[in-house]
């Protein structure tokens, strides 16, 4: 039995783009991985109205509704007064989730107040959920043969009570399917290309089995999608298929794991045991952000200079003052000298180096707004790019590092 379930996320910051809903995307990602797959997602404003439609509509989809939001206790938190009366309850006081406020209050030494204290009034109709990383405790309801849990917005919050009891209520009272997935990412070919290479395997796919098309700036992820009774029978005929693929697309597959560009750069030179070191101007460090957000980064990568201004690519990378004074800046001769500018520096195997017009001035007729080289290269060989963005600013930048982590990437396994 294929078991559905429903997200409703609470909160007028998601509505009007102040907070970006991570709770649903950790949510969906959870449940998933347990055999439940979502049916539906929505996102509403701390309006009655609007969250009893959501929850009428995710009642008549699904078995299972996870609702996160809206719990604190202020008078714009309405979901738990709601929930009272969607259930038909009263709100009457846990002395677990008191004793919990208290202790929480207690320990980082601040005064309890009443307005406090009312995060223990749950409704009598539900079973409490005991929220150690926070003061609103979750909710569990049942009604017309549907569950429903009531979460903290706080996505640490949430994310522990998932742990601690959605998950786990789920296991012992679900009959969960086994749900799997394979994900390789390519580069090079756009996704309408993609489809047409392999339009007869796709058609020859089993029914358990659904590819999805995951596009974003200049790479494509392709997932298999398998779901069956049995893990191993689904992992074997998802192997099958996955190798069949990754045989027709073999020469754009950038990695055949569910990996970002920096990790598969990172997988790479652990693997080689090199290390890298990056020249930005353009990017604004923004490789190396990329970079280091990975746990064990000090093993490979060891460090960058930003040489946003023409001085510092001179005095620190050596690039060549004629180059700038030339071509500029944005050319090639720049970023083949920051390249060997920081192998020189920092003494690593590798280098990535960026410049270029991130826009929104700054173009001219020659060289106008997206235009951006990149450089990779060791001591025996550096290689260039130049690329034509289109999108704004902060797109631009983003565009770039993963362009250049990707040339990296081909660099090193061409002349590894």
């Amino acid at each position: 039995m294929s078991v559905k379930a429903s997200i409703i996320t609470i909160g007028d910051e998601l509505l009007i783009g102040q907070v970006i809903d991570t709770n649903s995307a950790v949510i969906a990602q959870l449940l998933n991985g347990i055999g439940i797959s979502v049916s539906l997602r929505l996102a509403v404003g701390d309006d009655k109205v609007n969250i009893l439609d959501a929850l009428n509509t995710a009642e008549s989809q699904s078995d299972i509704i996870i609702i996160t939001g809206g719990l604190g206790p202020t008078a714009d938190d309405i979901t738990k007064p709601l929930l009272c009366e969607y259930f038909g309850g009263t709100l009457i006081e846990n002395k677990e989730a008191r004793e919990n406020v208290i202790s929480i209050f207690t320990k980082a030494n601040r005064p309890v107040t009443e307005r406090n204290l009312t995060q223990a009034l749950v409704p009598d109709v539900c079973t409490m959920l005991l929220n150690v990383r926070g003061t609103a405790p979750g909710m569990l309801f049942r009604k017309n043969n549907k569950v429903y849990f009531s979460l903290p917005g706080v996505p640490h919050e949430m994310n522990g009570l998932m742990q601690s009891h959605v998950l786990p209520y789920l296991y012992d009272h679900y009959p969960l399917q086994v749900i799997a997935h394979r994900t390789m990412t390519t580069a090079g070919i756009p996704e309408s290309s993609i489809a047409d290479h392999i339009k007869s395997f796709e058609e020859a796919l089993p029914h358990y089995i659904k590819l999805a098309y995951l596009p974003n700036y200049g790479l494509v992820r392709l997932r298999l999608t398998g779901t069956g009774n049995s893990i191993s029978d689904i992992n074997t005929r998802l192997d099958q298929q996955f190798s069949e693929l990754q045989s027709l697309l073999k020469d754009h597959i950038v990695s055949n794991r569910d990996e970002t560009m920096q990790e598969t750069v990172a997988r790479l030179l652990q693997q080689q045991n090199k290390t890298l070191g990056t020249a930005e101007s353009c990017t604004g460090g923004y490789i190396a952000h990329l970079v280091t957000s990975m746990a064990g980064s000090s093993n490979y990568y060891l460090g960058s200079v930003v040489s946003y201004a023409n001085s510092v690519k001179h005095d620190i990378l050596n690039v060549s003052q004629e180059s700038l004074d030339t071509v500029g800046a944005v050319s090639e001769p720049v970023v083949i000298d920051m390249v060997n500018g920081i192998l020189n520096r920092l003494k690593t195997d590798y280098a990535i180096a960026t410049s270029g017009i991130m826009g929104p001035g700054g173009g001219t007729d020659t060289k106008p707004v997206g235009t951006v080289w990149v450089a990779v290269g060791n001591k025996n060989k550096i290689v260039t790019q130049c690329f034509k963005l289109r999108y704004e600013r902060q797109k631009n930048i983003e565009v770039t590092a993963i362009y250049a982590l990707n040339l990296l990437r081909k660099f090193m396994v061409e002349n590894n």
